[in-house]
């Protein structure tokens, strides 16, 4: 469905204007459909991120503040997540031996055992979301990394 059937909107100031909008938009709308996935899991779309994060370290520990930084949504409050995936028995929190500022985080084996459940479903969810062909998929991610220079 185009974006001006979607918000009743039937004119733009320009393609630009239009462009961004429709980044917010499909933006807004990926993020609503992808937490129905992760509900049912006790996790949001932000703690599922730290979880990959994690899982691309391991077995290596990574301080909360290298987690801040490889977020997806950099206005993620990466100590909050952590904290919430702790209590969930998902990650471990141990004081840094090189700054003990700093906290190392690593993956537990139900953190892993809740992502291998989550694959499946991430990857179906992507190829049922995005109604595009590998060429055109290809063609949009240049045009995305591109955009953002």
């Amino acid at each position: 469905m185009k974006i001006e059937e979607e918000i009743k909107q039937s004119l733009f100031k320009d393609g630009y204007t239009k462009a961004v909008v429709n980044l917010l938009f499909t933006q807004s709308y990926l993020v609503s459909r992808q937490s129905r996935i992760f509900k049912p899991h006790d996790i949001s779309a932000e703690q599922y991120n730290v979880l990959r994060i994690l899982r691309g370290r391991s077995p290596k520990p990574i301080t909360v503040s290298s987690i801040q930084e490889r977020m997806l949504n950099k206005m993620s409050n990466a100590s909050r997540l952590v904290e919430k995936l702790k209590q969930k028995e998902m990650v471990k929190r141990t004081e840094c031996p090189k700054d003990r500022r700093q906290v190392d985080v690593v993956i537990t084996e139900k953190g892993l055992d809740l992502l291998a459940l989550l694959d499946k479903e991430v990857k179906q969810f992507n190829m049922d979301t995005i109604h595009l062909d590998e060429g055109e998929v290809e063609q949009l991610n240049h045009l995305l990394d591109k955009l953002r220079g």
